[in-house]
Order: C-alpha cells, then structure tokens, then sequence
C-alpha cells in the first residue's frame, strides 16, 4: 500500500503535543522503544546536521546504527534510516500498517507524527539497532519521541524563537519544553544558548543531577577542515567538515562531545572512524550547493530567523557581486525576521508559494520585504517556482538562493 494513503488519514489530527496517545500506541507494539539504546537531540536549528555527523561516524565505527528526523525533504523514507541507508517504501508500508492495526477503537487517535514515530521504534527493534540517533520533532517535553528514560547522552543543539504557538511566547518558555528531554542521570551536552535559555537548562540540570558539557565551537584550520579540542584531555582531532557554514563547528563539536561521552561508556570509535565518518556525512537542502538546468543553485531551508541569519552569514564570506533570492514561507513562520536576516539594498527577491502546505501568500510577502528593505532591486512575486526560477538566472555573475522553507526546497529536489 502507498506510504502515503496510509498517513493520510492521520493527517487531519494536526500539531497535538502529548504522550499518552504514542506511550499507549507503542504498549501495544510491545513497548519497541525501550529495546534501543538512544541519542536523543532536540534545539532550534542544527538538530539534523548534529545528527548527521553522529550517525555517519557510528556507523564508520561498525555499529549498527538507527537515525530518525524530520521533515523529509522528497520522501516519508528519508525519515528513518540504519546504517545511512533509507528504510525501503515497502517495508515502511508494512510497519506503518503494524502500527495502524495496533490501535485500539477505543482509545484517542494518534497524530501523524505519533503514526510514524512509532513505526520508527518498531523498525529499529527489529532491526536490532545498536543505539538510535533520534532527532525531536518539536518541542521535547511533550514530543512523542520523548518516550526514552535513559538516553546515553541528550543533546539541545540551539534555542531561539520558533513553534511559540505551541510552546510559548517566550525563549524561557521554548527552553522549559525543549529542556524536557533531559533525564536523571543523563549527561547532556548543550550548545550555545541565549542567557535566558541557559539560566532555565542550568536550573533543570540541577534537579536532575545531570553532568553537563558546553563544548567550544571546533576551530576552521583551512577550507573544509576543522580541528577539536577534546574535553577529556584537551587533545586535537583534525577532520574534514563536509556540510557548509560557519555554524557546522558549533553543530560538529556537539557531536564530537557526544561521541567522547559514548566513548567514556566503552563504545569503540577510533579516531579513523571519526574523520572518515565526518568526512561522509551529509545532510541535503541545507546550505546545499546544486545544478537547475546547469547553473549553479544554493539551497537552504532558512526557515526561521536564527538559520536566516546563518544562511546570511555563510553568503557573505562568499562576497558574490549580486544575489537573487528565491523565496516560499510557510504562513506560521516569522516572515519578518527572516526577510531582516537575509535582505540587503540591491538585492532581488522574487517570491513563490510553497506548493502542498499552508504558504503564506507571495503578494503579501513581497509588500512585507518592500517595507522592510526599500532598496530592493526587484521584489516581485510568481505564481510558481518554475518562473520565479527561469526569471532568476539573468546574468553569470549573480547567485541565486532558493530558501524560506524545507518544504519549498523538498518540492524543488523532488521535481527537477
């Protein structure tokens, strides 16, 4: 059966935080979630990229290794992996029909979100993972990923302000949510975060008795190459760094800080396997470098004002002569933030609906950016991503960025 048909009546149960609907769902798959060994990492942004790098260096190490994130940027499979590799359409189809086959009439309907979660614990069970990489899907406390008593190492990558409708207004509010993945016991590793984030981890961390790592950001040696200082005995390991950004040496010496933590617990993960695991390791539509009809494109998700401001960041240590901006959001994002980010006088921005979810409107947006930066060069919206494209590429000297939502740049990978 389609992996699709099979989700989609799930679909319209939305956004709805809790775990009794996923801890009753996985009681009655016999409980798959607590046959594997997690890694747990929730935060704003660089949740993926941090566990990119884990599981791509786990599996270098010869484990076995689980990896589960979202959202997928083509297909449902991406979501969840083992040993790099996409679980296949068929089997996900016949997990996802075990989960639907083992709820009860009676009680609540699970999410969609909660549906393929639970398929995820079961493929893993059955797969006889080693341990799981498991990235939270929004929030932490209340995430139906959430399910896991003892983690090996928990990880909050970065807090800033995003999903506040469901996790409050303020970046205390987020941290409190984000934070709940935090267990007695656990050590956690935690990156940078605003003072008001870090006074509500701190506090929780106190009450746990969880041991705490703050890593310094690794240091860039050359292009490509960065250098960590490790927390143990202060020793250098020199790797290469594949995935593109400044903010790749905060997100790959989270994940080294983990991988020295599961190291301490015994697991064997020489020095080889870190540099050939990084080495490997890649995350599409994230500051992705890619071809439209043999032009150069960037791709980012960029769809909040912290990854903006990253995206904007890496674009101008590239110092390119003129930039055009290809751009969908989502209704529920911070349009305005993100368009302070990104947009600079004499830059072009054309705009585009995000195909298949709630967009927000182009012509409204391009109103919005206008207001914002007057001294655009052209802001103008398309009925499409087909024309806003063909309109973008007018001269060899100018780089175009497609971003403003991963679904945006999903819709892009899966139809050129």
């Amino acid at each position: 059966m389609d992996i699709n048909s099979l989700l989609q009546p799930f679909q319209r149960f939305g956004v709805h935080l809790g775990l009794s609907r996923i801890v009753k769902l996985l009681a009655n798959l016999g409980n798959p979630h607590h046959q594997v060994p997690v890694i747990h990492v929730a935060g704003t942004n660089g949740k993926g990229s941090v566990c990119a790098y884990l599981s791509s260096v786990l599996t270098e190490a010869g484990y076995r290794i689980g990896r589960y994130t979202s959202p997928h940027l083509v297909d449902w499979t991406e979501r969840i992996c083992c040993n790099e590799q996409p679980i296949s359409s068929e089997e996900l189809s016949e997990l996802l029909q075990q989960v639907q086959a083992a709820i009860s009439p009676d009680d609540e309907y699970p999410t969609q979100f909660e549906v393929i979660t639970a398929a995820a614990w079961l493929y893993f069970a059955q797969q006889q993972v080693d341990v799981a990489v498991v990235e939270v899907g929004l929030g932490g406390r209340l995430d139906a990923t959430n399910v896991c008593a003892h983690p090996l190492v928990t990880i909050i990558t970065s807090i800033s302000r995003e999903h506040w409708q469901q996790l409050g207004p303020t970046i205390a509010d987020i941290t409190r949510e984000k934070a709940g993945i935090l267990k007695p016991g656990c050590t956690a590793v935690v990156g940078p975060l605003p003072p008001d984030a870090q006074k509500v981890v701190r506090s929780r961390v106190q009450e746990l008795q969880c041991p705490i790592i703050t890593p310094q950001p690794a240091r860039q040696i050359s292009s490509g190459w960065a250098e960590y200082k490790t927390i143990e005995n202060s020793t250098l390991i020199k790797y290469p760094l594949p995935l593109q950004g400044q903010i790749q040496l905060t997100n790959s010496a989270l994940a080294l800080a983990a991988l020295e933590i599961l190291q301490k617990q015994g697991w064997q993960i020489s020095e080889v396997a870190i540099v050939n695991g990084m080495a490997k390791t890649k995350w599409p539509g994230r500051m992705q470098w890619t071809n439209w009809r043999n032009q150069k494109l960037l791709i980012d998700g960029a769809h909040n004002p912290a990854a903006a401001q990253a995206l904007r960041n890496y674009v101008d240590a590239l110092n390119p002569q003129s930039i055009t901006w290809i751009m969908g959001m989502l209704s529920t994002k911070e349009h305005a933030d993100i368009f302070k980010a990104l947009l600079r006088p004499n830059e072009r921005l054309y705009l585009v609906p995000v195909p298949d979810h709630s967009s927000a409107d182009p012509v409204e947006l391009a109103k919005l950016a206008s207001d914002i930066c007057p001294e655009l060069n052209v802001c103008s919206s398309y009925p499409d991503l087909l024309s806003a494209l063909e309109s973008a590429f007018t001269s060899t000297d100018n780089l175009v960025i497609l971003c403003g939502s991963l679904y945006l740049v999903g819709y892009f990978l899966g139809t050129t």
